[in-house]
């Protein structure tokens, strides 16, 4: 099982990040979209959609502005799943080992960034000598074999031959360290949304927000019915903001 995680893992991670025709890479990088591949190779997908879940909360509000990346969600997801899954840590731990590999995912995006740009210049080459194909290669081909050497090896090694290593380092951390991560893990999903609400919230949409934390605390009622609700309204709201307009 963990060979076929790796495997997968690691042809997830080349595929996502490669963002071939710009279409559904921002979808395959997710974790809580992985998860689900991952806890069927596992045999427990509800595990790994709460873990998933649990990873994703935390990239929430994350923005590549001008393309560069301020953590990399699917290295973060391709990781810590299969390694949670293999190993029977907890969702809020696995988020305090997703998040580094996050940060290590930038390093990574600016290595590549900075070899393929040979094939940048190589583009301008080929360009001037009317070589579609060339270029093509340049765009497409030589970015995918680049893509593969930097980004499959490390993921499969971390989970085949790092998931006994993250076992053996769990039984030997005290309990009271373990709890401290599974806390701030814990914490991390919080500065997702904060994040988010920082991007996208404006003051004379925060009144929603409280109504729909209070409905969900003191209401009971589940975030699925809340999402439920979220959407009838605003779909109100425009219906009668456009109804005004066109009155």
């Amino acid at each position: 099982m963990v060979f076929v995680l790796a495997l997968v893992a690691g042809l997830w991670y080349w595929i996502g990040q490669s963002k071939l025709g710009y279409t559904f890479h921002a979808v395959i990088c997710q974790p809580i979209v992985m998860a689900l591949p991952f806890g069927i190779i596992a045999g427990d997908v509800t595990t790994a959609l709460m873990i998933g879940a649990s990873v994703e909360m935390v990239y929430l509000g994350m923005v590549a502005a001008g393309a560069n990346i301020p953590a990399d969600e699917c290295l973060a997801g391709v990781i810590s799943i299969p390694i949670a899954l293999t190993t029977g840590i907890d969702p809020a731990t696995a988020v305090t080992l997703a998040v580094p590999f996050g940060l290590l995912g930038v390093f990574q995006d600016q290595i590549r960034r900075t070899i393929q740009a040979v094939f940048a210049h190589k583009a301008d080459k080929y360009a001037m000598e009317a070589d579609v194909k060339g270029i093509e290669r340049c765009a497409i081909l030589y970015p995918m074999i680049l893509g593969f050497f930097l980004r499959f090896p490390p993921v499969f090694a971390a989970i085949y031959l790092g998931s006994d290593v993250v076992q053996k380092i769990l039984n030997v951390i005290p309990e009271w360290l373990t709890h401290g991560l599974s806390v701030t893990g814990g914490t991390l999903p919080a500065l997702g949304f904060a994040i988010t609400i920082f991007i996208i919230g404006k003051n004379i949409y925060l009144p929603f927000f409280i109504l729909g934390f209070f409905a969900v605390q003191y209401l009971k009622i589940s975030v699925m019915a809340a999402a439920i609700f979220g959407v009838c309204m605003a779909l109100l709201i425009t219906f009668l903001r456009r109804e005004k307009v066109q009155g």
